[in-house]
Parts: structure tokens; sequence; C-alpha cells
């Protein structure tokens, strides 16, 4: 059997704020509410992001999304019409710029709680096979 990471939470401070907007950056579905108390984001057909609004204290996530050159230049597009800053480096000032030292394309974003998205068109973390 293959394991697949099938769903993970992210809490938030507006679950349906951030779930919305991460959807119409990325181009892909979501649901205000879906079952239980979750405003979920359909990345794929095997990955959802549920957003779940919470007062409680929680951590900055990271998640990082490998997308087609094409894909790439659609959400650059989208995240520029939004007025999101975005940077070339995991740390570092929004310089607008795109990374690519790793034989592709990557950049950071941070969205309204905190979470640091990352696209690449080229995965450092794994070789191809």
């Amino acid at each position: 059997m293959t394991i697949e990471l099938d769903h993970t939470i992210v809490p938030s401070r507006s679950q349906v704020k951030s779930a919305k907007l991460l959807s119409e950056l990325l181009g892909v579905a979501w649901a205000e509410k879906s079952v239980g108390p979750f405003s979920p984001v359909y990345i794929n057909c095997g990955l959802t992001l549920d957003f779940q609004e919470t007062e409680e204290d929680f951590p900055i996530y990271h998640f990082c999304f490998r997308v087609t050159e094409a894909e790439f230049d659609a959400i650059l597009e989208r995240i520029k019409a939004a007025g999101i800053e975005y940077r070339s480096m995991l740390r570092g000032s929004m310089d607008m710029q795109v990374n690519t030292e790793f034989g592709g394309r990557l950049i950071y974003w941070n969205e309204p709680d905190g979470h640091q998205w990352e696209m690449l068109t080229v995965s450092y973390a794994r070789q191809e096979r």
C-alpha cells in the first residue's frame, strides 16, 4: 500500500477568509463549511487542507506546493494581483523576486495568520525518480 497524506488541519483566526484566499491564489476549490467545523481547501484529488478557527495559540506552519511552470505563472500573477508580498528565500525581506537556484522556480509568502506558503516547480527536497 502506498501511504498518502489525505488532509491536515490548519489553525486560523479567520478560517473562511484564509481558506478562501488560498483557494483563490492556487486556483483550487474550497468550501465555506464541510463535514465538521472546517473550511476545507481541496489542493488536489488526494489532499485537503482543513482550516479550523481557534483562539488558542498555534505554531506557524509551512506548506510547499509543487506546481507546473504554467501553474507557477498563473499563481504568481494572482499573488501579484492580490497585492501580496513574496520573497525568494525562506527568511528575509519581501524582495518580490523568484528564486532559480535549484533548477526551477520558487517563492515564499505568508498568509494573514502567519503560515508560510512555498511554491516551486522543481523539488529540492527529493530527487526525481
